[in-house]
């Protein structure tokens, strides 16, 4: 498999995917602002979004991919059908039955994780309202998971990594067509995770029919939970749950406290995110997700030369493509808000909040995704318990800084919490596969790393100074910010990537095929 050019395929899927998801939140901003009712969405979207990463994609995937591959490498396609229908058999009965309860208890999950927004009973009401609503996407989201770790295991990217362009797309034709017409317009978007949901479970079944591994979703569960494969599949996820919830229980801690803020501040948060997302995304998950099975390959064939050579091309492509889009963020925080964001009730105090929060973010996004790319290095070896140990360690480390942080730089403490926590978990998942023998530098990496800063001063003091050159909240035209914002990036690219060639980069150097 040449990894360079699915990582590229991968990773124009999950462009087509972010643009989507930049549209919708554009159009959000525009039609909603920040306000205590876009907080109430917020929050209502992350309580279903966050048991979705906690049990589907996170811990499922890391506990199922490594095992299915096994599967398919050394025991054959019946074999492998086998326990793709008994995992699919108990995910189902427990979707059923975590929804049910979850719809159930929606005012309490919503009390806990966002205490200030009971002060304002309405919008306490709209999330609870909300929060049921979307509660279902969590089983379809748990199919789509399922299903995109067996279609990558087959090496089929594309379509787990188009997927959630359907989500964004329901979100743009619910803000356009359906919230106008609805007595309160911010439930159309809850109605829009539904059938977001929906469509991306669809989409999935013609790809799984081609390689004759669809799984059968409905049977008795004991017969399921009595299958070896299954069993060590939820073994497995007992720590994987750990590892994620880690990141999560962080996430539930931060809106709580967000919510507690100055109204906006969650919604604030919610734009940054998304921004933060963007690379985070384009790179950390494409290049984890075509890694991993790789990953898992190299490992069931006992080649330990191939798998740290694997975790190196991951790390330097990521250094690479990781550490300008860092600087873009932090000194493009202005336009970048402005440009995308001030349309509408998007007035000029939510440009100021929203990029400060960028900048926050940029200090880590290094980590952020750097994470993404080490953390295959433990799953593929079926090994989930050290990062789990790593994810307790910088929850509290981030919940330490956010005592000292959010006094000083309200919702944009929350962020730099978050960025010097991934720094660490990135540093210390480093260190122990360096530790373990698992990953061995390759040779190069001081001057590689010598031609990536001179790039990156180069880079940053064009962005800074080009940027000063623009009225971008004083200018009502949105054309002329998208235009300015694109001569901007244009020119940061140009000198960025002309600088690593004239300084020997050769682009070629990173293609690369998996065993």
């Amino acid at each position: 498999m040449n990894l360079h050019k699915t990582l590229a395929t991968v990773s124009g899927m999950t462009m087509l995917s972010r643009v989507a998801g930049l549209i919708r939140e554009i159009l959000f901003a525009s039609t909603f602002g920040a306000s205590a009712f876009t907080d109430a969405f917020n929050i209502a979207f992350r309580i279903p979004n966050l048991l979705r990463r906690l049990f589907a994609e996170g811990a499922f995937s890391q506990a199922f991919v490594p095992i299915l591959g096994e599967y398919k490498n050394k025991k054959g396609d019946a074999a492998t059908k086998h326990l793709v229908d008994h995992v699919g058999i108990v995910m189902t009965w427990v979707m059923l039955i975590t929804c049910v309860i979850g719809i159930l208890a929606t005012p309490f999950l919503i009390y806990f994780m966002a205490t200030g927004l009971k002060s304002d009973p309405a919008a306490f009401n709209a999330s609870v309202v909300m929060t049921r609503i979307m509660f279902p996407y969590i089983g379809f989201m748990s199919f789509v998971a399922l299903a995109g770790g067996i279609l990558n295991t087959w090496h089929e990217f594309k379509i787990p990594a188009f997927t959630s362009v359907l989500l964004n797309l329901a979100f743009i034709i619910a803000s356009l067509f359906v919230a106008p017409y609805m007595a309160q317009p911010i439930y159309a978007m809850a109605f829009a995770v539904l059938v977001g949901g929906v469509l991306q479970v669809a989409i999935q079944i013609p790809a799984l029919r081609k390689i004759g591994m669809m799984p059968r979703m409905f049977g008795n569960p004991l017969v399921g939970l009595r299958d070896s494969g299954v069993r060590r599949v939820l073994k497995k996820m007992g720590p994987a749950v750990f590892a994620v919830s880690a990141a999560q229980i962080s996430l539930m801690i931060n809106t709580n406290i967000a919510s507690r803020l100055p109204h906006g501040s969650v919604s604030w948060l919610t734009y940054g995110d998304r921004l933060m997302e963007f690379p985070t995304a384009l790179l950390g998950v494409a290049l984890g997700t075509i890694l991993l099975p790789s990953l898992s390959k190299a490992n069931a064939n006992a080649d330990h030369r191939e798998y740290s050579s694997l975790l190196d091309w991951g790390l330097r492509l990521t250094f690479l493509l990781a550490l300008p889009a860092a600087v873009g963020l932090a000194t493009l925080s202005i336009p970048l808000t402005a440009t995308l964001f001030h349309h509408g009730k998007f007035d000029a105090i939510s440009v100021a909040m929203t990029s400060r929060i960028l900048i926050a973010y940029g200090v880590g996004l290094i980590g952020l995704i750097v994470v993404k790319i080490l953390a295959p290095g433990f799953y593929a070896k079926q090994d989930i318990k050290t990062p789990v140990k790593i994810a307790f360690a910088v929850l509290i480390t981030t919940q330490l800084l956010n005592s000292v942080f959010v006094p000083v730089f309200a919702v944009a403490g929350l962020a730099l919490s978050i960025s010097f926590g991934a720094c660490m978990n990135a540093s210390l998942l480093l260190w122990s596969l360096m530790r373990r023998g698992i990953y061995t530098p390759e040779k190069g990496w001081l001057l590689y790393f010598a031609r990536l800063v001179g790039a990156l001063c180069l880079m940053a003091g064009v962005a800074l100074w080009s940027a000063d050159q623009f009225d971008w909240i004083g200018v009502s035209s949105s054309l002329a910010r998208i235009g300015a914002l694109l001569v901007v990036l244009a020119a940061c690219v140009v000198v960025y990537f002309g600088a690593l060639l004239a300084m020997g980069f050769r682009f070629q150097d990173f293609k690369r095929t998996s065993h």
